[in-house]
């Protein structure tokens, strides 16, 4: 649900965001883990209603609730469009929550006080992870979180969040992005997938399945894709480097040395490079890398694989190689992110298609 904009175009670089994952974290599991979810006048109650509805109905390995849900604001009155309500819990709330999630808000004009980006700044100082949906992301955006990061909203919103938040990769292409303590996601619908992948960064993809169940959700994508993470085709038609991204994606195993790149594009080094990155918006060799980590993320997820098998797959030539790659751009071990990550049989097996 947006409003009071109209659609914009994004460039180039914005079409192209590679989806990060990181390992799950690590929670105590002798309470639940505290999500604040922000209220502020303008509200989207689609949007604050999701995470409120999708966590609560999660329940641990041992029968008790595995997060706690707390809506606050401000003041104890917020207006949205549609209703007013009534606010149990304050901003202080914020400062002991491990996770926020900021709904979107219904005018992107609206302003938001600085009681309330000063909490949030602060939360997201000390560690908190920070979660949007919709157009949250231009709160995140007005306190700095986006600064450098990857990101995503209602694609009707995405070129201004582009134009007001420079600093931010924006894609509007995507349900969600992941940076690790910042997520940004689209929709009020793309909130809910975006719930179910805290769920299994938390807890465990047998738990975020059972979530998916009572939320009504299907955990599996046409096409086999799993719910949790968008292997969008990296080609923009009517660009130039759409033909040679596509051709990489599907070639990792490859010469793709600048120099045959530059061959296969018809184009010397110096200017394949330079369109690449005004097209692309990185270097090819770190969109290269980011293209075999996504295909060994995508192998652990759904095959049985062995792990040498999959590097090989993924072009990177051996285990070690990926295993270099999973510690330094995730901060896990193959392993561990196939025993957190990989869809249970049973529940591919019976997972509802679209």
């Amino acid at each position: 649900m947006v409003h009071a904009y109209q659609p914009v175009h994004t460039g180039p670089v914005a079409s192209r965001t590679s989806f990060v994952r990181i390992s799950p974290k690590r929670h105590r599991r002798d309470r639940p883990h505290l999500v604040a979810v922000l209220a502020f006048d303008g509200v989207v109650l689609a949007d604050l209603a999701v995470p409120c509805e999708v966590l609560a109905r999660v329940f641990a390995k041992d029968g008790h609730r595995a997060y706690e849900i707390r809506v606050c604001a401000e003041h104890t009155q917020v207006a949205s469009e549609h209703a007013s309500l009534s606010v149990r819990w304050r901003l202080a709330t914020l400062r002991r929550a491990e996770t926020i999630i900021v709904p979107g808000i219904d005018d992107l004009d609206r302003a938001v006080s600085e009681a309330v980006k000063s909490e949030l700044r602060r939360a997201i100082r000390r560690g908190a992870r920070v979660a949007s949906i919709c157009t949250g992301a231009f709160l995140l955006g007005a306190v700095g979180a986006l600064n450098g990061r990857r990101a995503t909203t209602h694609w009707l919103a995405a070129g201004e969040l582009a134009r007001r938040y420079p600093a931010a990769t924006v894609d509007a292409n995507v349900l969600y992005v992941d940076n690790g303590a910042v997520l940004t996601s689209a929709g009020a619908a793309a909130g809910v997938d975006l719930c179910l992948h805290l769920v299994r960064q938390d807890f465990g993809a047998s738990i975020a399945a059972q979530a998916a169940r009572a939320a009504v959700m299907p955990l599996e994508r046409a096409g086999g894709q799993a719910q949790f993470i968008v292997y969008e085709s990296p080609a923009a038609e009517g660009t130039a480097m759409g033909t040679v991204l596509e051709w990489i994606e599907h070639h990792l195993t490859s010469d793709l040395s600048l120099a045959a790149l530059a061959r296969r594009s018809a184009m010397s080094v110096r200017t394949f490079c330079r369109r690449f990155h005004e097209q692309v918006g990185t270097t090819p060799a770190v969109w290269i890398a980011q293209a075999r980590l996504r295909r060994a993320q995508k192998l652990l997820e759904t095959t049985e694989l062995s792990v040498e098998r999959i590097a090989t797959e993924a072009g990177l030539g051996s285990s070690t190689v990926l295993r270099q790659y999973f510690s330094r751009r995730l901060g896990t071990t193959p392993r561990a992110y196939r025993l957190s990550f990989a869809t249970p049989r049973d529940v591919v097996a019976n997972a509802p298609h679209r």
